[in-house]
């Protein structure tokens, strides 16, 4: 099955407000919250708006001290994975919006639209650590990162290749197997970086850029399930499109990942980092690999890993920075934006 996506138009007088369905459907695209097509979406919305937050809330004054006295090869995992964290932020953007423009609901095409704000916020706050902690010319290497380092090149072309059949050909078949793509991204993809970093402010170091981690980690976790649950939506308008087929594709593309993010972790990680089990991690990311797959409703690709290895890291990824302070490292103070900052008058 092919079915060609219809995109959303701007405006359609004859149909209702609430979408007839998530796809290929008819809405007038006029928002009304009370009114959508979807019992999850405005739950999702008000989480989303919740978590709203700025890398100006974080201060970065004990890094920039620290930095300096890392090891070397601290320093080098530290920017190698800000550089693969800021290119596969920056392609979401964009894929959120392509997305966006064949889901005939307006509510889930808002929620796009937040998501790919947040995505931007994340690329912001790599800029923001990057810019506090080395020289210009430094920042500029680690935003080429993605051109230059090879292995992270292989793995960054695995996911662009993945959506850019979806972009080129919008279909939606390319549109489940685009979302899988994503899901490994936002899923599987981040979380041995984020363990990196968790691992340094488990030895309070870097536990600035820590806590930027856990915000992004946060929005993360709330992008994965928004789109588990779109392709869970399209799959009930279109059950022929669950096949063995879409099943056998699920399995191979996440071992495939999976392996490519092991490739990763052994390159920057070595076999022993200062605390860190290259055999941990590794399992780690098989089992994220078979949470992420089964997620989606499928079988976990992986046999066992059924329980996360990596015992410790769950203080930092569970921690609610809406109601307490991720190592005291948030600040509870807002700046306003001034005359230098936008050629504005004062907001």
């Amino acid at each position: 099955m092919n079915t060609h996506l219809k995109s959303r138009i701007i405006m359609d007088v004859d149909a209702p407000n609430r979408s007839t369905k998530i796809i290929n459907g008819k809405s007038s695209n006029v928002l009304n919250w009370d009114d959508v097509a979807f019992s999850w979406a405005y739950p999702k919305y008000k989480k989303m708006l919740s978590n709203f937050w700025s890398p100006f809330e974080i201060n970065m004054s004990q890094d920039i001290k620290q930095f300096p006295h890392l090891s070397q090869q601290e320093q080098d995992a530290f920017l190698k994975i800000i550089g693969l964290l800021a290119l596969l932020d920056s392609i979401q953007t964009d894929y959120a919006g392509k997305v966006a423009d064949y889901l005939t609901d307006s509510s889930l095409n808002a929620l796009m639209i937040m998501l790919a704000q947040q995505e931007v916020i994340h690329n912001h706050s790599y800029s923001y650590v990057l810019s506090s902690l080395v020289p210009r010319k430094k920042q500029e290497e680690v935003f080429e990162y993605w051109r230059t380092e090879p292995i992270l090149r292989k793995r960054n072309d695995f996911i662009t290749d993945g959506y850019k059949v979806f972009a080129e050909t919008p279909s939606v078949d390319n549109l489940l197997k685009s979302i899988v793509y994503d899901v490994i991204l936002e899923g599987l993809f981040f979380y041995s970086g984020f363990a990196f970093f968790y691992h340094l402010a488990r030895n309070q170091k870097m536990v600035s850029s820590s806590t930027m981690i856990n915000y992004i980690n946060r929005d993360e976790q709330i992008h994965v399930d928004l789109f588990v649950k779109i392709f869970k939506e399209v799959l009930l308008e279109y059950p022929e499109c669950n096949t063995a087929s879409l099943e056998q594709f699920v399995e191979e593309t996440f071992q495939q990942a999976a392996q490519l993010e092991i490739e990763w972790a052994r390159h920057i990680i070595g076999d022993h980092f200062a605390g860190i089990e290259l055999e941990d991690v590794e399992a780690y990311i098989k089992f994220y690999a078979n949470v992420r797959a089964h997620q989606l409703g499928f079988k976990r690709p992986f046999e066992g890993y059924r329980t996360n290895p990596l015992k410790w890291i769950k203080a930092y990824e569970d921690v609610d920075l809406g109601k307490s302070d991720f190592f005291e490292q948030k600040s509870r103070q807002y700046t306003k934006v001034n005359v230098v900052d936008n050629g504005f008058d004062e907001l």
